[in-house]
């Protein structure tokens, strides 16, 4: 199927839903699960796949920043509950509290400031602490006394949820998991022990679930790359993969001009690439500006007539040469597959990113926003 968009990303709300459910059943009934929809859900529309998740039950989303709840807010999501994980600053607490977003709390002064908010709203502004078990980014490493103290000391501010965030969930080469989740439980116990104990915990994201650290479970699992179709590989003496997911991003982009070049003729910015032999070339409307990546010049695949091809050339901001040397079914206006499938080829996001030196998130995030999508 294709649509009159110079370059577009085709998003299957089917496939979204099933990736979500099965997430559900490998984690079982008494386990939430959160979907993680920040950063424009990946790049799939985070609006789109909240209504997805909404409609499949999910009793919580996830978000990074304040910015990204409240615009889902504003666009209706009026439930389920919305965790903004990413943190927050003093100037954001007011859209926090008015918009009914639960903040997760990375330092123990910021009870307190939840808690003059609460004061001043009226109400207890329910709040997720996140623990520091050893990735050095956001979270406390306040001791339990600490914590505790904090937390009795806050009328308005409530302890809802315990997180932390596992940096190494698919490397089964280092003890690192094992390690922050023992921490994570250290600190857990003597909370339990001062008589402090939180309605949801949770720790593990995709890969912890993908291959089974259920002791990472606890009751709230969030699920992110899982939702749209990936699972990190792993690394070391790994158990199977539980969990099976389907990409739900098609990426495609229509040919703007096609040309015959002579053997020995340059291609794209300072000449990078000579053709060895006559060479029929397809110019694609997508760029760097798109999310076609820089280091995708010369090294990069799409997918033309049903065969992978060689990106020929720098790829531009805007544009990007492909060698159609193979096909002559294709004439302008016609669309190369960028991300997807066509019959028997293939090029996930994971594929690209091992091409360009990344990872598959950054793929899936760095398409850009004048990309259409369009939702089947």
């Amino acid at each position: 199927m294709s649509f009159l968009y110079r370059c577009y990303a085709l998003i299957s709300r089917d496939r979204i839903a099933r990736n979500y459910r099965n997430v559900c059943a490998v984690v079982g009934p008494d386990v939430a699960v959160a979907g993680v929809i920040k950063a424009d859900a990946y790049g799939h529309g985070a609006l789109e796949v909240a209504r997805i998740l909404v409609a499949e039950g999910a009793s919580w989303l996830a978000v990074s920043c304040a910015e990204e709840g409240v615009q889902l807010r504003e666009k209706g999501i009026a439930s389920p509950r919305i965790l903004v994980m990413g943190g927050f600053l003093s100037y954001e607490i007011p859209a926090l509290v008015e918009h009914y977003l639960t903040p997760v709390v990375h330092s123990l002064a910021e009870i307190a400031d939840l808690d003059h908010a609460g004061s001043r709203a009226g109400r207890a502004v329910p709040y997720h602490l996140k623990i520091d078990s050893g990735m050095g980014r956001l979270g406390t490493r306040a001791s339990a006394d600490e914590i505790v103290a904090a937390i009795a000391g806050a009328r308005h501010a409530e302890f809802e949820g315990m997180m932390t965030h596992f940096a190494s969930a698919a490397d089964y080469s280092t003890p690192q998991t094992g390690q922050q989740l023992d921490y994570f439980h250290e600190v857990l116990a003597k909370l339990a022990a001062a008589g402090v104990t939180p309605a949801y915990l949770h720790t593990s994201s995709t890969n912890a679930i993908g291959y089974g650290r259920r002791g990472g479970w606890h009751n709230l699992v969030r699920a992110g790359h899982a939702l749209y179709g990936y699972v990190s590989p792993a690394r070391g003496e790994a158990p199977e993969q539980l969990l099976e997911v389907k990409p739900a991003l098609t990426w495609k982009a229509k040919i703007l001009a096609i040309k015959c070049l002579p053997a020995g003729a340059l291609v794209g910015y300072g000449g990078s690439f000579r053709t060895a032999a006559p060479t029929r070339i397809g110019i694609v409307g997508a760029g760097y500006a798109d999310g076609m990546f820089h280091r995708l010049s010369n090294r990069g695949k799409v997918i033309a007539d049903g065969r992978l091809t060689s990106i020929l050339g720098t790829v531009s901001m805007d544009l990007t040469t492909v060698d159609l040397s193979h096909t002559d079914a294709l004439a302008p206006g016609d669309d190369v597959t960028l991300l997807g499938a066509e019959g028997d080829a293939q090029l996930d996001a994971q594929q690209i990113a091992k091409i360009a030196g990344t990872i598959s998130y950054n793929i899936l995030c760095g398409i850009g926003a004048r990309v259409r999508r369009v939702y089947s």
